[in-house]
């Protein structure tokens, strides 16, 4: 039996496992539970991330407005399911007036860390790099330093400190819609200089595992099991209709995260349902977040459909875990 390592979230959003389900993650039928004008301005609200906080949850989500320009807003919850979303977005403070000039912001992550709340996402600084931020209450939101040089994508930052070290998986990438991708492992000894920097695992050439032979990026922060970091991530297949974006998932070793023990040769979850197929751009499910529950291994999974609407999903970490070893590459 898997265990999670971390703790109880008695109140995660939790539907059980339908009859005859063949697949280790399965959706909640009450999906999308974010629909794409679910805030007065918004096109898509989509690739978004959530986190316990206080009685409830917390979140920061990507809401591209009417005029399609994409920016991170704060949102609330009591069960995890039903959301108020601001109706503005985020407003930063920091020391240099530089790095707080917005182009764009898309695709945050969110993760707690030692005494406060840590957001990364897709930050506009003369092409795409990874933004940093923190914020204790969901308010009041103090922006770091860029992570890295552009052209970069999708920074997860681990929950926890590794060896001493903030630690962080990242995909560098280019200007546009990136046709290739891998995935690496960088350090920091104090959340601005960046280094270290590991390759942890690429596109899966041929046919064995097509789904992602075309670019793979990290998604929700990875979660601790006492068998390694568990990692959800994202793969993407390059078809004669375009780009399909598929759910994978990994175990990296819990002391050297570059490294990887097993990897998933099959998907977990990929574009079926409507509203994962028809969309703004066809064909995408993409996960941002993971709530896990210590004590039952619960797993609840949140991901944008087809860069519309935000979807929820369910696992358990034995189920997931055993997924991974039996049809690992």
């Amino acid at each position: 039996m898997s265990r999670i390592i971390g703790n109880d979230l008695p109140n995660i959003p939790w539907q059980d496992e339908p009859a005859g389900n063949r697949m280790p993650v399965w959706r909640y039928d009450g999906n999308p539970i974010i629909k794409r004008d679910a805030i007065k301005t918004s096109n898509s609200i989509f690739n978004s991330a959530v986190v316990p906080f206080g009685k409830g949850f917390a979140g920061v989500f990507r809401c591209d407005n009417l005029g399609v320009s994409m920016d991170i807003f704060a949102g609330f919850s009591d069960d995890g399911i039903n959301w108020k979303i601001n109706e503005t977005p985020i407003v930063f403070e920091g020391e240099d007036e530089e790095i707080l000039k917005r182009q764009y912001r898309y695709d945050p992550r969110v993760v707690f860390i030692e005494d406060r709340y840590y957001i990364t996402w897709c930050n506009g600084y003369h092409g795409p790099t990874i933004g940093l931020a923190y914020t204790f209450d969901f308010k009041k939101f103090v922006q770091l330093e860029n992570a890295f040089l552009p052209y970069n994508r999708n920074g997860v930052l681990f929950p926890k400190k590794i060896n001493g070290k903030w630690a962080m998986l990242s995909r560098p990438s280019d200007t546009g819609h990136t046709k290739f991708g891998d995935i690496f492992y960088s350090q920091s000894p104090d959340l601005e200089y960046w280094g270290h920097h590991r390759y942890v695992m690429g596109t899966y050439p041929g046919d064995a595992s097509a789904w992602q032979s075309t670019k793979i990026g990290p998604g929700p922060c990875p979660i601790e099991t006492d068998e390694g970091w568990l990692l959800i991530y994202h793969g993407v297949l390059n078809t004669c209709n375009g780009f399909v974006y598929r759910m994978g998932a990994a175990i990296l070793d819990k002391d050297q995260p570059w490294k990887v023990k097993y990897r998933s040769k099959f998907y977990i979850l990929a574009p079926d349902a409507d509203y994962e197929r028809n969309g703004d751009v066809p064909n995408v499910t993409f996960p941002c977040a993971a709530l896990t529950d210590a004590k039952t291994g619960r797993i609840a999974i949140y991901y944008g459909c087809a860069d519309t609407v935000t979807g929820l999903a369910f696992t358990t970490v034995d189920r997931l875990v055993d997924w991974v070893k039996e049809n690992s590459l």
